[in-house]
């Protein structure tokens, strides 16, 4: 596994290969899709990722109560002294909405925060077209689709 880089924002950024390894070795890891519900739905996500929009239809607001469901879903997953020590990672289309969504599981005081680098999908390319340079699909990893 190569190394982590650490974001001077208070998370942590991995490859989407690095994400996978960690979802692998860690089965209490959560892998969120910060994407719409119909992204998540129709373009398809990550085997095991739970979808917690950032933003989302109809009014295309950013989610309030998003720090609030992803502090539900660690509940779940490990007793309380351990809650601090789960991986919460955090995946979009290319990267970008995960960063603010990053920003504010910082802000509300939640550790150990990673961003996905390149997202589900990746960058554009040349024919301004998605998963074709970089991306969880582009290299590779599992996914599913609705």
């Amino acid at each position: 596994m190569t190394e982590i880089r650490h974001h001077e924002q208070g998370y942590e950024l991995l490859t989407p290969e690095q994400a996978h390894s960690v979802c692998q070795a860690q089965p209490a890891a959560l892998l969120i899709d910060v994407r719409s519900q119909m992204e998540f739905l129709m373009i398809g996500h990550p085997v095991g990722a739970v979808n917690v929009p950032w933003i989302d239809e109809p009014n295309w607001e950013v989610n309030p109560q998003f720090a609030a469901d992803v502090r539900k879903l660690l509940l779940g997953r490990v007793s309380g002294r351990d809650r601090g020590q789960v991986p919460v990672m955090l995946i979009c289309r290319s990267g970008n909405r995960s960063v603010d969504a990053a920003h504010a599981l910082v802000e509300a005081q939640l550790p150990n925060v990673f961003v996905v680098s390149d997202g589900f999908e990746g960058p554009l390319d040349a024919a301004h077209q998605r998963s074709s340079v970089a991306g969880w699909r582009f290299n590779g990893l599992p996914w599913e689709q609705c």
